[in-house]
């Protein structure tokens, strides 16, 4: 990574994997329109209770949009980074999304600019891109097949230059302009993050071909994104039976891809509309009604230049000391007879700070003898703790199905019923590293467990 790269990233959530325990990130919708259809999408208007790309509660305006940017930015610091990506898509709306950018550059200088796109439209606005200071671009692409064979079977139809196209038509189409853009922002010294889904049955042995094809393209980083696919969701692939992609089969294929690539392994397929740190959704805690009876200037005070600077400061020193805290211990050696696969409950700042209780998403590592690595990150449907109420009542046996190939769970704390459950399942439980840094507390956990093996053996 360049020096410059290397700046552009430091902040950013998405193209930083150490920034997203950090950093948070807000997506304004203010892009309803699309210009291709996907299987695998339903833009789905006022949804407050699902978690994926092309959901919102709300549509802005740019204006609209300046003045939740400043709203959050007041009340969340470490916000960083301002995204355009959807409902629809960002450059399908290019005077929406466009006029949203010139509004941040005058209210908030300090936040980083990006866009998602799947890339039709893309090479029209290079200029535009350019002009309005986004550094960071995301465009989906699911294929490069240029037959249209595969892409033909995950868009139904696309629509440029006044014209429809369906078929390998379509996605002969739409490949060739996604390449030209793409091709375009790497030229033009913009960072291209590429996202792919991984759609069982369709594209699951190909994208190792869309990963080296992006490398040599000079793509910064490839995101390789789990299918979410459920009837309920009404997209084409939900109601026809198309599954979600399992665990097993990211794991596979991220291995796979990261061959070729550098790869992103901790997108959370944010909303459309969301707030917060990756893995936070407080969306409903910043709805427009908020602050659309304050004016801009006001918002604009209440954002608070300096302060912000000064509390983004205080996290860079953390970073710092907390790497610090991870390096060392990287160097010692392990003993392992195989690699351990940890899920660990945070709430960010790299740390293990979570009780087991509230957890909805698990961070997945696995430790070997070499290194700590991220694989990914596993939801689950409910977390076992819901209210005072409600407490202990979601059954633990989904959660260890979610969680049926862990070895640890590393937590900060969590009751003994819960423990007992998942110990009939042959996943242990570690608290003793509460609230301590992610990285090094593993390579702990890993090296008493080698010792446990050794005991036993001897035993």
């Amino acid at each position: 990574m360049s020096c410059s790269q290397e700046s552009l990233v430091q902040k950013h959530p998405c193209y930083n994997e150490d920034a997203h325990h950090h950093y948070a990130r807000i997506h304004v919708a203010v892009a309803p329109a699309c210009n291709i259809q996907c299987n695998y999408c339903n833009r789905k208007y006022d949804c407050s209770n699902e978690s994926r790309p092309g959901v919102t509660s709300e549509r802005l305006t740019p204006k609209e949009a300046i003045k939740k940017v400043l709203h959050v930015g007041a009340n969340i610091p470490q916000l960083s980074v301002v995204g355009i990506a959807g409902p629809g898509d960002a450059l399908a709306n290019p005077k929406a999304t466009f006029e949203t950018f010139k509004y941040l550059n005058k209210y908030a200088p300090d936040l980083t600019l990006c866009l998602s796109t799947n890339g039709l439209a893309l090479i029209d606005h290079i200029e535009a891109i350019k002009a309005c200071n986004v550094h960071h671009v995301t465009v989906t692409i699911n294929s490069v097949d240029q037959s249209g064979e595969i892409g033909s079977k995950i868009y139904p139809w696309i629509y440029t230059k006044g014209k429809r196209y369906r078929g390998k038509e379509a996605a002969k189409i739409l490949l060739k302009r996604q390449l030209e853009g793409i091709k375009a922002c790497v030229e033009a010294g913009i960072l291209v993050k590429a996202n792919s889904v991984l759609i069982p049955g369709i594209n699951e042995e190909h994208l190792p071909e869309v990963s080296k094809k992006l490398k040599q393209m000079g793509v910064f980083l490839h995101n390789i994104m789990p299918l979410i696919s459920k009837p309920e969701y009404g997209t084409v692939f939900g109601l026809n039976g198309v599954p979600s992609t399992p665990n097993s089969m990211l794991t596979r294929v991220q291995k796979a891809c990261g061959i070729e690539t550098k790869l992103m392994k901790h997108c959370r397929q944010c909303r459309a509309d969301a707030v917060g740190l990756l893995g936070q959704d407080r969306s409903q805690e910043f709805l427009k009604s908020k602050q659309e009876d304050l004016s801009l200037d006001e918002l604009a005070k209440a954002y608070d230049l300096p302060s912000r600077k000064a509390k983004q400061e205080k996290i860079e020193a953390w970073r710092r000391a907390l790497a610090k805290a991870n390096e060392r211990i990287e160097s010692e050696k392990l003993s392992l007879q195989k690699s351990l696969r940890i899920a660990v409950t945070s709430v960010g700042n790299g740390l293990i700070n979570q009780h087991f209780g509230n957890a909805k998403e698990f961070l997945i590592y696995e430790v070997s003898n070499e290194k700590v690595e991220f694989l990914h990150h596993r939801k689950v449907e409910q977390h076992l703790c819901t209210g005072a109420d409600a407490c202990g009542t979601n059954p633990i046996e989904e959660i260890a199905k979610t969680l049926d190939d862990v070895d640890y769970i590393a937590t900060a704390k969590i009751g003994p019923c819960p423990k007992e459950a998942l110990a009939k399942h042959n996943i242990l439980i570690n608290e003793e590293f509460a609230y301590q840094p992610i990285v090094a507390s593993l390579k702990e956990i890993a090296k008493k467990h080698a010792q446990s093996k050794l005991v036993q053996k001897a035993g």
